[in-house]
């Protein structure tokens, strides 16, 4: 017998299941709230995020990495709300899609250069990537309706 069965009636599930938002509306605000917390962290804290340039990357910024951050911070918060809002999503999730995999490959290489720095948010950031390129993919497709 299915566990569900066991704990809670089919016709319970349906009615829980009716009422529920679609996932991908939990996934576009799950993304855009999570862009969103981290642009307003990056400006209230942007040395933190700045121990993540290595540094082989800060000659390559035009910035410091302080500044770096606030700049991305202030870029995020209303990328954020966008994808949180659901205007311009399309747009915001695309940002968000690229930039996430951007960091996601430059984690994957400080991790070996710098000998296993970084593992840690390289490995939840693949999964942040793939959850913006799925909000990208459904508000493109339902930009076509």
């Amino acid at each position: 017998m299915d566990i569900r069965r066991r704990l809670v009636d089919a016709e319970t599930v349906d009615r829980l299941v009716d009422r529920t938002p679609a996932p991908l509306s939990v996934a576009r605000v799950g993304l855009g709230a999570m862009v969103l917390l981290a642009g307003v962290h990056k400006l209230f804290a942007p040395g933190v995020w700045a121990t993540y340039v290595t540094d082989w990357l800060a000659p390559w910024l035009v910035v410091s990495p302080v500044a770096f951050m606030l700049i991305n911070g202030v870029l995020e918060v209303g990328f954020g709300a966008a994808i949180v809002a659901d205007r311009a999503t399309a747009v915001a999730a695309g940002v968000a899609a690229v930039s996430l995999s951007g960091t996601t490959a430059y984690l994957a290489v400080a991790a070996v250069v710098e000998g296993g720095f970084f593992v840690d948010v390289f490995v939840r950031d693949v999964g942040l990537s793939a959850l913006a390129w799925a909000v990208l993919v459904d508000a493109l497709r339902r930009s076509r309706r």
